[in-house]
C-alpha cells in the first residue's frame, strides 16, 4: 500500500476525531454512511502538498474535547469503521485514482518534452517499418523473463501491422550481467546494425542468466566477429546508448521492464497484446483526428 494510501486512513479518522467537535461527537451515534463517506471523499480530494485539509461540515459548533470525550470519539469511529470497513476502502481507491491520474499526466508531459530522444534518437533500434505512422518505444533487459515473454508478441505485432515502427531501448537494471549483454548488443547495432534483428531475437529468447560471454557467443552464431565487439562494448558510444535510455527511463519513472512508450501514454509490465493493440489503435486514431 502506498503511503499516501496509509495517509488516507489517518486523515480520515483525524477528520472525524479532531474535526467533529463535541457537540457533533456526542451525535456521531446518529451520524450516517453518507456523512462518513463525504468525509472519505474529502480525505481523498486532498492535495497534500499546496492544500490545507478540509474542514468537515457540521451543523454543531466545534468545541475541544476532553481527554475522557477525544476517546469516546476515537472509540464511536474506530467501532463505526470497523462496521463500515467498505468506507476505507472507497477512501483508498479514490485516492489511488487520483494517484494514477497525476502520474499519468505527469509522464505525458515528459513524452512530449522529450519527444525527441523517446522516438527518434540517432542511437536507437528501429524495427518494423522505419516510416510506421504509428512508434512503440520498448525498454527492456535481457534477463528479464517478462520481457522475454512479451518478446512473442513484439514478433506478432511487427508481422500483422506493416505500419508499425518499433524502437528499443537498453534498459539493463537486473544487474552486471545485464548491463555487459546490453553493451555488446549496442556494439552490435554500431557494428552491424542490420544483423541486430537476429542479434536481438536469439538472445531476448535465451534460457537461463545472460551476460556480456553470451552475448558475445549469439554474436559469433550470427557470423560476427566477438573479439572486435568485446573491444567496443565498453567504449564512450557503447555508454552514451545505454545512459541516454536509462535517462529518459528515469524521466519517465520507469522501474521495471518491460515498459512501453507511445506519444499518449507509459505502460509498465508485459500488458500483453490485446492491451499494445488498443494503445497502438488510439494513437492512430489520434493521428487521424480523434480525440486524444
Amino acid at each position: 500500500m502506498k503511503a499516501s494510501s496509509v495517509i488516507a486512513i489517518v486523515l480520515l479518522a483525524a477528520l472525524a476525531a479532531g474535526g467533529l467537535g463535541y457537540g457533533a461527537a456526542m451525535h456521531f451515534a446518529a451520524v450516517t454512511r453518507v456523512d462518513v463517506a463525504a468525509i472519505a471523499k474529502q480525505v481523498a480530494s486532498v492535495e497534500y502538498a499546496s492544500h490545507p485539509v478540509p474542514a468537515v461540515p457540521m451543523s454543531a459548533p466545534a468545541t475541544t474535547l476532553t481527554d475522557d470525550q477525544q476517546h469516546q470519539v476515537e472509540a464511536t469511529i474506530r467501532n463505526y469503521l470497523i462496521a463500515n470497513p467498505e468506507i476505507v476502502r472507497d477512501a483508498i481507491d479514490a485516492l489511488q485514482q487520483k494517484e494514477d491520474a497525476v502520474a499519468q499526466a505527469a509522464q505525458t508531459d515528459t513524452i512530449k518534452q522529450n519527444a525527441d530522444l523517446l522516438f527518434n534518437s540517432p542511437r536507437e533500434v528501429v524495427l518494423g517499418n522505419p516510416k510506421g505512422d504509428v512508434t512503440l518505444v520498448e525498454f527492456f533487459d535481457y534477463n528479464c523473463t517478462y520481457c522475454r515473454h512479451a518478446h512473442a508478441d513484439m514478433t506478432q505485432l511487427i508481422a500483422n501491422d506493416p505500419n508499425l515502427r518499433v524502437v528499443l531501448k537498453q534498459f539493463p537494471i537486473l544487474g552486471d550481467g545485464s548491463v555487459a549483454a546490453a553493451q555488446v548488443a549496442v556494439a552490435v547495432l554500431l557494428t552491424a546494425p542490420d544483423k541486430y534483428a537476429a542479434f536481438h531475437d536469439e538472445l531476448i529468447t535465451e534460457k537461463g542468466e545472460v551476460d556480456g560471454d553470451k552475448a558475445l557467443a549469439v554474436a559469433q552464431d550470427i557470423g560476427l566477429d566477438p573479439e572486435k565487439l568485446k573491444a567496443l562494448a565498453n567504449s564512450d558510444a557503447v555508454k552514451a546508448n545505454i545512459s541516454e535510455a536509462g535517462q529518459l527511463a528515469q524521466k519517465l519513472d520507469l522501474t521495471g521492464t518491460p515498459s512501453y512508450a507511445t506519444k499518449l501514454k507509459v505502460m509498465v509490465g508485459a500488458v500483453g497484446l490485446d492491451a499494445l493493440k488498443a494503445e497502438i489503435k488510439a494513437v492512430r486514431d489520434c493521428n487521424k483526428g480523434a480525440a486524444c
